[in-house]
């Protein structure tokens, strides 16, 4: 049954904005005055993790509710089959007004453009930064590109302002908007260039780790601050004559301070949303989402990227307001993942989702009640193998509140962006209790062999409830 008054959805996405670089988790490193706004007037999701880390699958997953063998988004080469249901389609059919402004990245051209959308404008690819490219439908059904002048994260809030400014205030909406940043290269605007000249970023702990005590896939990745970056990342020629340990904390300095920038420009264009709401007297009735599609190594591992099932790179950032059913204030540890957004949101208007989608609505979390059958666990895969580009080993795995069971099957698939040189397979497990950092792999260690069998069948069963098909050997293999 719908609600009297359905609530607005505003969702704002990001990419690659790590949870540890907002202050209302904790950053070390800088402060997010208005995205902890949203933190304040309502809940900060501590345990929101996605289930592919890179951007298309998890963007593919948050719209369809589905995981990424489901929609086939498994990697950043196949494109997005349009004509599958998607929460904004159910949401538009049921009397929203929706629209999509920022990044899309699912593919272009007819079969792949935005579709549930009643108004769109995205960037082509990554887009730019500065004086960026959209594509927009034309009136006669096919797409326009054009230039919009300024700092993309500034032109995307103008678009979505713009968009709530004409609305038909009879009809609740649902808006989109979909920034770029703070994906790579990280170039910031000339408003928050000055930021950390004159500092020193704390460093991560594990800035210098040496990949001892894990399998090979860590020290095999080509992720390394300094020593797998280039000049437009870091805007100055690589000292290669460094040793490592020297170079990634020389470069650590360049690359995260300029992430950072970019950070406080989505801040800023976060306020600037916020204060629409609360000025056209929305706020009550409208729920506001930010997250971003998966994490980031923030200089942690001594990486930047993600990919990896590890935590810098797993976990998400989920802040929701909504007055009329948060408690403003409020944290929740339960484990939620981008797969349960969509039916979130379609719960929220009072619309059942469709029987395809896989995830589970978390609204009970939102009022400080978890069901007694909540998952305990999570199901993760990344699909592209040893490929050039970054060298990550293909692996699966599952994550409880307590342990972290990863397996590195070691062989690609048919996608071309995904079918590396194989790999021996090898098995992680860290327990999360006493090694928050993954420092250490306990999988041979006889102390934890039945932990290793529990983990190991509950891996089997969560592959068989959403249907993923093993690789390689048994799931028990090693054990």
């Amino acid at each position: 049954m719908m609600p009297a008054r359905r609530p607005n959805v505003l969702m704002i996405l990001t990419d690659d904005h790590a949870a540890h670089a907002l202050s209302c988790y904790g950053s070390r490193i800088n402060t997010t005055p208005h995205l902890d706004r949203i933190a304040a007037g309502g809940m900060r999701f501590d345990n929101c993790f996605c289930t592919n880390s890179i951007c298309a699958p998890s963007r593919a997953s948050i719209l369809t509710g589905t995981y990424p063998h489901v929609h086939g988004v498994t990697t950043l080469c196949p494109p997005f089959d349009n004509r599958l249901e998607t929460f904004p389609k159910v949401l538009q059919r049921h009397g929203y007004r929706t629209a999509l402004f920022g990044k899309w990245h699912l593919g272009e051209g007819p079969e792949h453009r935005p579709t549930g959308f009643d108004d769109w404008a995205v960037l082509p690819g990554q887009g730019r930064y500065f004086n960026p490219i959209f594509l927009e439908p034309g009136a006669d059904g096919e797409e326009t590109r054009g230039v919009k002048r300024g700092y993309v994260t500034d032109v995307i809030t103008d678009l979505a302002l713009d968009w709530l400014r004409g609305r038909d205030a009879q009809q609740p909406f649902c808006l989109l908007v979909h920034h770029k940043a703070p994906h790579r290269p990280w170039l910031p605007d000339e408003r928050h260039a000055h930021l950390y000249l004159d500092e020193t970023v704390p460093e991560p702990e594990t800035l210098l780790d040496d990949y001892r005590n894990r399998g090979a896939a860590a020290a095999a990745a080509h992720m390394r601050v300094g020593v797998h970056m280039t000049m437009r990342d870091l805007k100055c020629e690589v000292p290669v004559e460094f040793p490592e340990d020297e170079l990634r904390r020389f470069a650590y300095q360049r690359y995260i301070k300029d992430y950072l920038r970019v950070v406080a420009s989505v801040d800023d264009n976060v306020g600037r949303l916020l204060d629409y709401l609360d000025e056209a007297g929305l706020a009550e009735d409208t729920v506001v989402v930010y997250s971003s599609d998966q994490g980031f190594f923030l200089g942690d591992h001594g990486w930047y990227d993600k990919r990896f099932m590890y935590e810098e790179s797993l976990r998400m950032p989920f802040l929701v307001r909504y007055p009329r059913e948060v408690a403003a204030g409020t944290v929740n540890g339960d484990i939620v993942t981008n797969v349960d957004f969509a039916p979130l949101f379609l719960d929220l208007a009072g619309i059942p989702a469709p029987a395809g989608m896989q995830g589970r609505s978390f609204r009970p979390l939102l009022r400080g009640e978890t069901p007694a059958d909540w998952p305990q666990a999570m199901y993760y895969r990344y699909w592209a193998h040893n490929t050039p580009s970054h060298h990550v080993h293909a692996h699966y795995g599952i994550r409880t509140r307590a342990f972290k069971l990863i397996y590195y099957y070691g062989v690609g698939s048919d996608l071309p962006d995904a079918n590396g040189e194989p790999t021996p397979p090898e098995w992680e497990l860290f327990d999360l209790r006493t090694d928050p950092r993954e420092l250490n792999n306990v999988y041979h260690d006889p102390a934890y062999a039945a932990v290793v069998r529990e983990l190991t069948a509950a891996l089997e069963r969560l592959q068989r409830e959403v249907g993923d098909t093993p690789v390689g050997p048994s799931t028990g293999a090693g054990t």
